[in-house]
């Protein structure tokens, strides 16, 4: 097995696991994502509802938060699940997220609940993302 494909199994192990720790008891759509960061490390989320529906924050937010917690600001590659939903994609909101700390190689997985169904760059979902120069 590749080093990519290893990678993309457990991205799609490590969301599968986060998606199942979600909390959505008001749109009743759990999701979730894992990243996998510069440094090897794989950093999930899960979303989370509360009752101000639609506030709250996407399972691609909460990974972003633990990997920046963890001391990481480059996401190499992220898969996403969702219960309801085979290829679910990151929402406009996450993109421009994950356009902060990826770039437009940054390969985004998209899952049903046997595994990646798809793998698609981040510049294909948010062609015209707001730039930063910040990260190195």
């Amino acid at each position: 097995m590749s080093k990519s494909a290893d990678h993309r199994a457990a991205l799609f192990d490590a969301a599968k696991s986060a998606m199942a720790s979600c909390h959505a008891p008001y749109s009743k759509f759990p999701v979730g994502a894992a990243i996998l960061a510069a440094n090897g490390e794989i950093y999930k989320g899960a979303n989370i509802e509360v009752i101000s529906f639609p506030e709250g924050w996407c399972a691609e937010t909460t990974a972003i938060g633990h990997m920046v917690m963890a001391g990481q600001t480059k996401i190499n590659e992220v898969a996403v699940i969702a219960e309801k939903l085979d290829q679910c994609t990151p929402c406009g909101g996450c993109r421009q997220r994950l356009a902060e700390f990826g770039d437009a190689d940054t390969k985004i997985h998209l899952c049903d609940q046997n595994g990646v169904v798809k793998t698609v760059k981040l510049g294909d979902l948010l062609p015209l993302s707001f730039a930063t120069d910040v990260i190195a």
